[in-house]
């Protein structure tokens, strides 16, 4: 070789390094709404049919952020070597044809696919006061513990009384429905929710029995006077069901057994397929919660491409959270590290619009007044600011909540916390605002780099950690 090809090889490989270095040490790493759209081009698309909790539509999903975070470098997250933690669950189905008694009346008797059909319950046996409520009445006061009949409902009021009764404490609704067409035998048994194998803790959703009565029923359980006790027999038997998590960690220069780590996280699951709305039976989620899971994937593309941070961080993709938090309480409860090493926990939830109560750009920290998190990332340039409707609980609400009650300062970013498009199958690409999306993975970006490269320990406030009730 010629001492002048010699001279420009050395220079271009030195010319390469220094770019290199440049590149990783500039803080200016740019989010682009083409990957935000890639994403969510695959994660909301009808071929894994709503990544429905616990089934094998969740486990492509999981499989996908596993393999986005093995490309941009991040090391498997669990002490087995592997990416992908398989959540086991305690799955109660239907031993025998649920009924609907009056303990004071032995001849009323109703049979679920004869006389009712039960659309949501926790497989729990309940007795409690019939209270009938007209379905045009939507502002009627519920009573607490009561079994609520709703008659004579509009297509609109159904999920508005359903709302007010499981927000007031109610055990079940049973709602009429003239056009409802039973088998006199069979037809499916009702998805019950499950439980994670070894503990009933997850996120405190009460046990809540909804049913659709045929009018005939609903009928012979008008008849019976207000404070009638009511009682929905259920009997059920335990089989075996897993959700799955994906858990990446991109690891810090602080390699010590007591070292702080951040994790950082959202959940991939969805609603799968459900009732039909206009047609469409597939519930993409692409906002719930696609939009964050999203966010975790580009903020350890965005984190694992520049220089090395000091804390380690975790990025996780939960599955079940639809189910009551489910893969965030297996997550909790098989931690790949001590919980008290968690120094902070950012969610991300629904970030694919921009809540009209928030100003221009920012994102909603549900508890934002329980801990200094939220104020000292926003000191440092995070678009995050509080959350304007508290009565609505979204701090209990979402991923955060199960490793909160175990002592971490753990919150959850969001966007507009009740869309129209909310738990309905238009939750796709098409409703989503992709710019506001990348803006918000953006403003994250640089705020979490200084959370992980300082000494910060974020700490709730006096009397604000929330405690198991």
């Amino acid at each position: 070789m010629s001492n002048l090809r010699r001279l420009c090889l050395t220079s271009f490989l030195a010319s390469l390094v220094s770019l290199t270095l440049v590149a990783q040490s500039s803080p200016e790493w740019k989010v682009k709404t083409e990957w935000v759209r890639a994403h969510e081009a695959f994660l909301a698309s009808d071929a894994i049919r709503g990544r429905g909790s616990a089934t094998p539509d969740e486990l492509i999903a999981a499989t996908y952020v596993a393999s986005q975070f093995a490309m941009y470098g991040l090391k498997p997250g669990l002490a087995d070597g592997s990416y992908i933690q398989r959540v086991e669950l305690v799955q109660p189905v239907e031993d025998g044809k649920a009924k609907i008694l009056s303990p004071q009346h032995s001849d009323f008797s109703l049979q679920e696919d004869k006389d009712f059909r039960l659309q949501r319950t926790a497989g729990e046996s309940v007795t409690a006061p019939l209270q009938k409520i007209e379905g045009s009445d939507t502002t009627a006061k519920i009573a607490p513990g009561a079994i609520v009949l709703v008659t004579g409902a509009s297509e609109a009021s159904p999920s508005t009384l359903i709302r007010a009764a499981f927000s007031s404490g109610a055990k079940a609704v049973l709602l009429a429905n003239p056009s409802l067409k039973l088998p006199a035998a069979g037809g499916e048994q009702v998805s019950m929710r499950p439980r994670v194998s070894g503990t009933t803790a997850a996120m405190p959703r009460r046990s809540f029995t909804l049913a659709e009565l045929t009018a005939s029923a609903a009928q012979r359980l008008a008849r019976l006077d207000n404070g009638t006790q009511i009682s929905i027999e259920i009997k059920t038997k335990d089989t075996s069901r897993y959700s799955y998590n994906a858990v990446g960690v991109l690891p810090g220069t602080d390699s010590s057994p007591q070292g702080k780590v951040l994790l950082l996280s959202a959940h991939l699951d969805h609603l799968g397929i459900g009732r039909p709305v206009k047609g469409d039976d597939i519930y993409n989620g692409a906002n719930d919660d696609a939009s964050g899971t999203t966010a975790v994937m580009e903020l350890a593309h965005a984190l694992s491409a520049g220089t090395p941070l000091r804390r380690t961080i975790y990025f996780v993709c939960y599955g079940s959270e639809e189910l009551g938090g489910l893969g965030s309480t297996y997550f909790r409860e098989h931690p790949p590290v001590p919980l008290e090493r968690i120094a902070a926990n950012l969610e991300f939830e629904m970030i694919g619009s921009q809540d009209p109560k928030m100003p221009k750009g920012e994102l909603m920290l549900t508890g934002y007044d329980r801990s200094n998190l939220g104020s000292t990332l926003a000191q440092h340039g995070a678009l995050l600011g509080d959350d304007p409707y508290p009565e609505q609980h979204f701090f209990e609400r979402s991923d955060n909540y199960p490793l909160a009650l175990k002592g971490v300062v753990a919150h959850t970013a969001g966007g507009w916390g009740t869309p129209p498009t909310y738990h309905q199958p238009d939750d796709d690409l098409q409703h989503l605002d992709l710019d506001f999306m990348t803006q918000a993975i953006q403003s994250m970006i640089e705020p979490v780099r200084w959370l992980a490269n300082s000494d910060f320990v974020p700490q709730w406030a006096p009397g604000r950690q929330p405690v198991a009730r």
